[in-house]
C-alpha cells in the first residue's frame, strides 16, 4: 500500500503545473531621450538601449562628487546611526523570514507527541458486565506523523513567488529610504551652507555700513549733511545687522534636521560656519530607460507587480483539489519492559483530496480580487515611472534655468556694484543726498543675496537631480564602494 500511494504521488507530481499567468513586466512609457537635456531643434540621441533589471546595483557613494569632506563624514554616520534606515532594515529582514515560512510549506510536516498515562475504568459504567473488578493500566506512546501537500498545482509555489517578489520590493524600499536620506542630508547641508554665505555678505555689509554711518556722522559734526543722513545710514544699518540675526533662526534649524539624520540629539551636535563656497558639479544624467534599472521605487513597484500576479496563481489553485499525503507510526505498550518490540509497532498510511464542491462565489471572489489589486500594481508602477520622468526634468529644467539665471545675475550685481561707486562718489563730491547711496547700497545688497540664492538653488538642484536619478551612476575618476545593505537570501 505504501509502494501504491508513493507511485501515484510520483505520477501526480511529475505532471505538476502552476496555474495562473507566469509574471512578465508590463511596458512603460518611456522616451528615447529628456526634454530639458536635449539641445534646441535635436530629436533624440543617435542610439539608445532598453531597460534590463538592475534592481540589486549598489548606490554609490554620490555626495562624494560635491568634494566635500564634512558632507562626505555626515553621509557616513546615516547607514550607522540613522533610526528611519534601522526601521526599513527591519521591515525587510521581517519580509525576508516570510520568505522562509512560505518555502517551508515545500516540505513535510514531522510531529511527535510522546505520553505516558495511567487509568482506572469505571465498574458502573454503562455496557460494563455485572461485577467486574476494577482494572487499572498504564499507557506508553511513542507516536510520529508526517504530512505533506503535493503542490499539484503550485498553489504553494505561486505563494513563494509572491513572499519573494514582496522580499524583494522591501529590499527595494529599504534602498529608497536609503536614498532619499542621503539627498535629505544633502539637502539640508547646502542650504545650511547658502544661509552661511548670505550672512557672511550680510556682515561685510554691516561692517562696511558701519564705516559709512561714522562719516557720515563726522560731515554731519562738520556741518557738511545734514541729520537726516545720518538717520538714513543708521537705518540701513541696523536692518542689515537684523537681517543677518534673522538668518540664524533658519541655520539652527538646519542644523538640528542635520542633527536628526545622523541619529544624534540637538544638543550634542554643531556644524561650525565654512568660509567656502560650493560649486556645482556635472551630473551624468543617462537615458530615460535607465530610470527603470536606477530608482529603488521603481524596483519596489515592479516587485509589487510580481508578488500580485503570483496570488492570482494562488487564487485560481484554489478552484483545483488539494492533495494531502499523511503517515503515522510509532510505538505503544502497557508496559515499559520491551517497549522497543515488533509487537509494539503501529502505523498508517493514506492520501485525500480536498475540493470545495459549493462556495457561493468566494472563490471567484478572491480571484477578481487578486485580478483587480495587480491591475492596480500596474498602474501604480506606470505611474511611478511618469513621476520619475517629470522629476528628472524639472530638475535637468532647474540647472539649465538657474546656470542662465546665475549669468544674468552676475551682470546684474557687477552693475549695482558700479552703482554704488558712482553714487557714493557723487555724495562726497556734495553733488547728491546720502538717499541715493542708501538707495544704490540696497540695491546692490539684495542682487548679492539673490546670487547666493541662486548658488544654493543650483547646489539642491543637483542633489535632486542625483536623487531623481536613483543615485546610481559612476562619478568621473572615481570608484564608489557599495553603501553596506542587506543580501537577499
Amino acid at each position: 500500500m505504501v509502494r501504491r500511494v508513493v507511485m501515484a504521488s510520483a505520477v501526480l507530481l511529475s505532471g505538476a503545473c502552476a496555474v495562473g499567468p507566469d509574471y512578465q513586466r508590463p511596458p512603460a512609457s518611456v522616451p528615447a531621450s529628456y526634454k530639458e537635456l536635449a539641445p534646441p531643434g535635436a530629436t533624440g540621441p543617435d542610439s539608445w538601449k532598453p531597460a534590463e533589471p538592475r534592481d540589486d546595483a549598489p548606490r554609490g557613494m554620490w555626495w562624494e562628487i560635491f568634494g566635500d569632506p564634512i558632507l562626505n563624514g555626515l553621509e557616513a554616520r546615516i547607514d550607522v546611526s540613522n533610526q528611519n534606515l534601522a526601521l526599513a532594515e527591519a521591515q525587510f529582514r521581517g519580509a525576508r523570514a516570510a520568505v522562509l515560512g512560505a518555502r517551508a510549506d515545500l516540505f513535510p510536516t514531522l510531529a511527535t507527541a510522546p505520553s505516558a498515562a495511567r487509568s482506572s475504568a469505571s465498574t458502573t459504567a454503562p455496557g460494563a458486565p455485572a461485577g467486574a473488578p476494577r482494572t487499572t493500566g498504564n499507557n506508553f506512546q511513542v507516536p510520529l506523523g508526517v504530512a505533506w501537500e503535493a503542490d499539484v498545482w503550485g498553489r504553494i509555489r505561486r505563494n513563494v513567488e509572491g513572499s519573494v517578489a514582496t522580499a524583494q520590493a522591501s529590499a527595494a524600499d529599504l534602498e529608497a529610504v536609503r536614498l532619499s536620506l542621503h539627498a535629505e542630508l544633502a539637502l539640508d547641508y547646502f542650504q545650511l551652507r547658502g544661509a552661511d554665505a548670505e550672512r557672511r555678505l550680510l556682515e561685510t555689509n554691516v561692517a562696511a555700513y558701519e564705516k559709512a554711518l561714522q562719516l557720515t556722522v563726522n560731515r554731519y559734526r562738520q556741518g557738511v549733511v545734514s541729520g537726516v543722513d545720518v538717520a538714513l545710514a543708521q537705518t540701513q544699518l541696523e536692518t542689515t545687522r537684523a537681517q543677518a540675526t534673522d538668518l540664524r533662526i533658519t541655520r539652527a534649524q538646519l542644523e538640528h534636521a542635520i542633527a536628526i539624520l545622523v541619529g544624534k540629539p540637538p544638543a550634542d551636535f554643531t556644524l561650525a560656519p565654512e568660509s567656502e563656497d560650493a560649486e556645482p558639479p556635472a551630473v551624468p544624467v543617462g537615458l530615460p530607460s535607465e530610470l527603470l534599472e536606477r530608482r529603488p521605487d521603481i524596483a519596489a513597484a515592479e516587485r509589487q507587480m510580481a508578488a500580485a500576479n503570483a496570488q492570482i496563481g494562488v487564487a485560481t489553485a484554489a478552484f483545483f483539489p488539494r492533495l494531502l499525503l499523511s503517515a503515522a507510526g510509532g510505538l505503544q505498550s502497557m508496559n515499559l519492559a520491551n517497549f522497543v518490540s515488533a509487537p509494539n509497532l503501529f502505523w498508517s498510511v493514506g492520501a485525500a483530496l480536498a475540493e470545495t464542491l459549493f462556495d457561493g462565489g468566494k472563490r471567484r471572489s478572491v480571484k477578481e480580487q487578486a485580478l483587480a489589486a495587480y491591475d492596480g500594481t500596474v498602474a501604480a508602477y506606470r505611474a511611478d515611472v511618469l513621476a520619475a520622468l517629470a522629476q528628472v526634468e524639472d530638475s535637468l529644467a532647474a540647472l539649465r534655468i538657474l546656470s542662465q539665471e546665475e549669468r544674468e545675475q552676475a551682470a546684474a550685481v557687477a552693475a549695482a556694484r558700479r552703482s554704488v561707486t558712482m553714487s557714493r562718489n557723487r555724495y562726497e563730491g556734495g553733488v547728491t543726498t546720502y538717499l541715493e547711496v542708501v538707495t544704490a547700497q540696497a540695491a546692490a545688497l539684495s542682487n548679492e543675496r539673490v546670487a547666493v540664492d541662486i548658488r544654493t538653488r543650483q547646489m539642491t538642484a543637483s542633489v535632486n537631480l542625483i536623487k531623481a536619478l536613483g543615485g546610481v551612476w559612476n562619478a568621473p575618476d572615481r570608484s564608489p564602494a557599495p553603501s553596506a545593505g542587506p543580501a537577499f537570501p
